[in-house]
């Protein structure tokens, strides 16, 4: 086993992590049809270090409709894949994250989105970098890869599966997970079921 690898994350994800990358968050569904999912931080000091966990895992829920290595724009199933968190944002002011953070009240709702999500699922959000422009405001509609392929993929607060395909976590959790990343680490997430993670 390479002690260097992130723990349940294989060759073909590991590589598109990048070498400055010191912060991950690894989400892990048991199969691709799970909606429930482990949410466990890793950090090291330097890009040849070994990975250690930050605190415990937490329970998250993600897609209604599990992972996809295909998502689409209206599909309720959560991305596959390595991406950035690089901005943040939400109903509520910035708890002190060193993400930039958007606070926009009028955008953040959690009835929004055609989604049927609880008042507060957006009190605070971190963007993931899914079909978007790294480090623009989670509200930005710019889609890079096209419409077809979906947005809006977000770490929000919940405690049911995302009909957004983002991944809901815990208030607390959330929060923490904000507290602790930073720009200068160049967090990434590495979401999805635990084979494909693997492989």
């Amino acid at each position: 086993m390479n002690e260097r690898a992130i723990p349940g994350v294989g060759p073909v994800l590991s590589a598109l992590v990048p070498v400055s990358c010191l912060q991950v968050v690894t989400v892990v569904g048991a199969d691709a049809a799970a909606t429930t999912s482990q949410v466990t931080c890793w950090e090291r000091s330097d890009a040849g270090g070994e990975w250690r966990r930050v605190g415990p895992a937490v329970p998250g829920r993600n897609g209604t409709a599990g992972w996809s290595t295909d998502h689409h724009k209206g599909e309720a199933s959560s991305p596959v894949g390595v991406f950035s968190l690089t901005a943040a944002g939400g109903r509520l002011p910035d708890p002190g994250t060193l993400l930039p953070y958007e606070y926009r009240p009028s955008y953040y709702q959690g009835g929004g989105f055609g989604a049927g999500l609880a008042a507060d699922a957006f009190d605070h959000v971190i963007a993931v970098d899914y079909n978007r422009i790294p480090g623009y405001p989670p509200s930005d509609p710019t889609r890079p890869d096209g419409e077809v392929a979906g947005g809006d993929i977000w770490l929000h607060v919940g405690d049911s599966p995302s009909a957004t395909g983002g991944v809901a976590l815990p208030e607390a959790a959330l929060a923490a997970i904000l507290g602790w990343l930073s720009p200068t680490c160049r967090p990434v997430i590495v979401m999805g079921d635990a084979a494909t993670l693997a492989a």
